[in-house]
């Protein structure tokens, strides 16, 4: 197998694209977050304080996330360096622990959306056993 730029190139556009569905996570995770704190201020509910701590984890998933798409992008321009100099067996290294990161970075988005979908899952059947009006439309999903 040929190693040129061309294969660690190929981590770029997906990086951009995950830092783009990262970036955007965190931002609405912030103002959800600002909402309910100022709920819970008013309020002082006990679940207000459970989903800000809920959110709290899943930021640092998303932090993390960033940090290691980050890492793989640097190990990336590294790669691509050492294919500069002609040093191709530092770059297939490179390359292999740059994928590794991103791999990493792909693991804790699984973790922090099953965390999300968990969230959500409680939260309609909270509604669901309050009567609330997912249970009355007609487009609701049926419980299985």
């Amino acid at each position: 197998m040929d190693f040129t730029f061309s294969t660690p190139a190929l981590l770029f556009p997906a990086v951009s694209l995950l830092f783009i569905s990262y970036t955007n996570r965190f931002i609405s995770y912030a103002d959800l977050v600002r909402r309910l704190h100022e709920r819970w201020r008013t309020e002082g509910s006990p679940v207000l304080a459970m989903q800000i701590a809920n959110l709290r984890k899943r930021i640092v998933l998303i932090r993390n996330m960033q940090i290691s798409g980050a890492v793989s992008l640097v190990l990336c321009v590294l790669c691509m360096g050492a294919l500069f100099i002609g040093a191709v067996a530092t770059a297939e290294i490179l390359f292999g622990v740059a994928l590794l990161a991103m791999l990493g970075s792909l693991l804790l988005l699984v973790v922090e959306v099953s965390i999300s979908v968990r969230a959500l899952g409680l939260q309609l059947g909270d509604l669901e056993q309050t009567g609330g009006e997912a249970t009355s439309r007609p487009d609701a999903a049926p419980r299985g």
